[in-house]
């Protein structure tokens, strides 16, 4: 396992609209991977090569990781992981993480259970429908993305 140094820098306004054409790109590329191109556009990354988006609960110290995408161009150098052992040691009185992701990300599954040690807490599919929206924002279509996840947790302290 490669231990590459990884610096999380805050996001400034002026990086907001990279920072989700990146984090598209990286999304897309996975999805491109396993289902094929769907249309011609495509994004030039700047220098940054990758972001994360956390959610920390100060009371419950049950954390959430939203986002976190390396570019497809810096894959396999170690970068993601090396951005999560930053995020867990940046976060030490963390309990329980949780993240998830969609079910043919297969990569990213690798990623989470393998090499950074969360565990496959659920699969929600047309089964099992979890028992919180996954997307608290009330603009989001539930219709747009996958309508298959694989929720994460990692236990940090029992």
């Amino acid at each position: 396992m490669k231990n590459t140094k990884v610096a999380l820098v805050p996001l400034t306004e002026d990086d907001r609209e990279q920072f989700f054409l990146d984090n598209q790109w990286a999304f897309k590329y996975g999805a491109t991977m396993e289902f094929g191109e769907r249309d011609d556009h495509t994004l030039d990354d700047g220098e940054k090569i990758g972001g994360l988006i956390l959610t920390i609960d100060n009371e419950t110290h049950h954390n959430h990781l939203d986002i976190l995408f390396v570019l497809p161009e810096a894959h396999s150098k170690g970068i993601g992981y090396g951005a999560w052992q930053e995020v867990e040691a940046l976060h030490p009185e963390t309990e329980v993480w949780e993240t998830c992701t969609p079910y043919f990300e297969k990569r990213n599954i690798h990623f989470y259970v393998n090499k950074c040690g969360f565990q496959i807490d659920q699969l929600w599919c047309e089964y099992f429908q979890p028992e919180h929206d996954m997307f608290e924002d009330e603009t989001h279509d539930p219709d747009e993305g996958p309508d298959e996840m694989f929720r994460f947790i990692k236990v940090m302290k029992p």
